[in-house]
């Protein structure tokens, strides 16, 4: 055991070490049925659905699984946005003995293909306008059912006569899937689907629940294995974090896409756990999550700096009630101070950054939200039962404090392994630690700062350049909307760091002026010697800056350059 600092920092509220109910994540709705079944699970463009809806929705859905051969075990694929048939899908898959596998409805054909075959799941969850794309890749997988559902199927009238208008002008096509063979209608599915449990055997430290495919710290999608527990677990750490939050009363945004871990479990599984109301949006889109915040009055909101950005930066933000938010956790990409201050001046509630991997479950550290400490710069300290230290990169040996090596954590949240990979697995834990790839340092109270990804790391003439640090700056220059730092390929330095920089509505910057303000906050070698001004930034579903797209692109260009010279 190492010594643990951060303990001292707890609030009285939060307890250092929890238990854990060992059950099965789908049996938290069935006890919300059982303790609210007339209560609002889900409100979605409009419409509102029970928690005794979901549940007998996702029994009718379990069940049908089952008669198409859904053996506990067998994974089952979801592809959708945020939408109840996605709720009903995961629960119903957990209710039937299999393992979900998220899918990112973005992907393309190739990606489809690779993650199913990797995977190797049986049937898929889809929304209608992915059909064709799956359809092409159908034979390379091990697809034997295709379960199609539109965003229509869960609108209130009139919304849902007109949508079919609506997308077909927007995607130009509009598809017609008969059900019959392995093709299924998910309305068909509600009209004979059975509502009744379904008696599976369970092992609560060793049943996967679910494949979350990441990048990892190295190479090809790999998918996570997390099981029930590390699930349960990381949720209960949550609600421990959120201690002034009360049981079935609060209404958490569901922004963040449920295909990312940290939208599952933060918004689907804790809401489901504690009886409390979603409010889903199928995509993030400024204006109508500045009016649903306003009319729906959510008090918890997971999100990401992207998201806060782009609704502080909507001109008419102050025509909108944003009161109501309580709290508001954001992962997926370091959080700027600005950001977190402005925002918390516009709400009135609290923003704090919190820090996480896919292998997590996704959390491990936090700022506390109330009451004690909260220093800026920092991803917080670990949460109950968590260990966490900093090694030195590449070995378990302990750094002292505010010296930088990798961070490395252990506990109940960290994932069984990746699906079939052993040998990723063994190079990414060791001893029951998890070695994050991020590099970082801890002082001596136990608060935790990420430096950046050790594969982010830029060395330039020999030093070493962390793009968190140049970022920050940037961020604070009232112009600049979002930024990133990178490393270039340099004939004489090996690499150099070019910022990409979106500026704010009406904002004008030369690279003269962002030149001058670095030097005046950064040591020379830190500061960027190229500029590129773009209208936006490449990003995931989530809203993380994709910085190695960037690079890419960077050693693309470099590649030609010295091909032709």
């Amino acid at each position: 055991m190492t010594a643990k600092p951060w303990l001292a920092q707890y609030p009285p509220e939060i307890p250092h070490t929890l238990s854990y109910d060992p059950i099965p994540v789908q049996a938290y709705l069935t006890h919300a049925y059982r303790d609210y079944p007339e209560k609002i699970a889900i409100h979605f463009l409009g419409k509102d659905i029970t928690y005794r809806e979901l549940y007998e929705s996702s029994l009718k859905f379990a069940n049908y699984l089952r008669s198409l051969g859904i053996q506990k075990g067998d994974r089952v694929a979801i592809m959708l946005p945020n939408c109840p048939q996605n709720v009903i899908g995961y629960y119903g898959i957990l209710y039937a003995g299999g393992i979900v596998v998220q899918t990112n409805p973005l992907y393309t054909e190739r990606e489809i293909a690779y993650q199913m075959k990797d995977s190797g799941a049986k049937a898929i969850l889809s929304l209608d306008i992915l059909f064709p794309r799956i359809s092409k890749v159908i034979k390379e997988t091990n697809l034997e059912n295709i379960i199609i559902t539109g965003i229509k199927d869960y609108l209130p009238f009139p919304k849902n006569l007109v949508y079919p208008f609506i997308q077909k002008k927007q995607y130009g096509f509009s598809v017609k899937v008969e059900h019959r063979g392995m093709n299924h209608l998910f309305p068909e599915v509600m009209k004979v689907g059975k509502a009744e449990e379904i008696e599976i055997p369970f092992d609560f430290e060793e049943d996967v629940a679910i494949l979350q495919y990441t990048g990892g710290t190295t190479g090809f999608p790999k998918g996570v294995m997390l099981s029930h527990k590390n699930l349960i677990a990381n949720a209960s750490m949550c609600d421990a974090w959120l201690y002034r939050c009360k049981k079935g009363e609060e209404t958490i945004l569901g922004i963040l896409p449920f295909f990312h871990v940290y939208g599952m479990t933060a918004v689907m599984i804790l809401s489901v756990m504690l009886g409390n109301r979603m409010v889903l949006l199928p995509k993030f889109d400024v204006d109508s999550a500045l009016k649903t915040i306003d009319k729906q009055k959510p008090t918890l909101f997971p999100g990401a700096p992207t998201i806060y950005i782009g609704l502080l930066n909507h001109p008419d933000i102050a025509k909108y009630d944003l009161s109501s938010i309580q709290a508001c956790l954001s992962g997926s990409a370091p959080l700027p101070v600005e950001v977190q201050e402005k925002f918390e001046k516009v709400t009135g509630g609290k923003l704090v950054e919190g820090y996480g991997l896919t292998e997590t479950s996704p959390v491990t550290h936090a700022n506390f939200i109330w009451d004690n400490e909260r220093i800026k710069g920092s991803v917080g300290v670990p949460w109950p039962d968590t260990e966490a230290a900093i090694f030195q990169v590449d070995s378990t040996d302990p750094m002292s404090p505010h010296e930088i090596g990798e961070i490395c954590v252990r506990g109940p949240q960290i994932m069984k392994g990746y699906w079939n990979r052993p040998e990723d697995t063994e190079n990414t834990m060791r001893d029951g630690w998890l070695l994050t790839g991020d590099l970082g340092y801890m002082d001596e109270k136990g608060f935790f700062y990420v430096v950046d990804r050790k594969k982010d790391l830029i060395i330039a003439g020999g030093f070493n350049i962390y793009p968190r640090e140049i970022e920050e700056v940037l961020y604070e220059h009232p112009a600049i909307q979002e930024c990133v730092a990178v490393g270039v390929p340099d004939p004489y330095r090996g690499e150099t760091v070019k910022a990409y920089v979106v500026l704010k509505e009406n904002e004008h910057v030369s690279e003269e002026e962002l030149n001058t303000f670095c030097r005046e906050h950064l040591a020379a070698f830190k500061v960027p010697r190229i500029y590129e001004f773009r209208k936006e930034l490449p990003k995931t579903a989530v809203g993380k800056i994709l910085r190695r797209n960037l690079v890419e692109e960077e050693k693309d260009k470099y590649r030609e350059a010295s091909a032709t010279s």
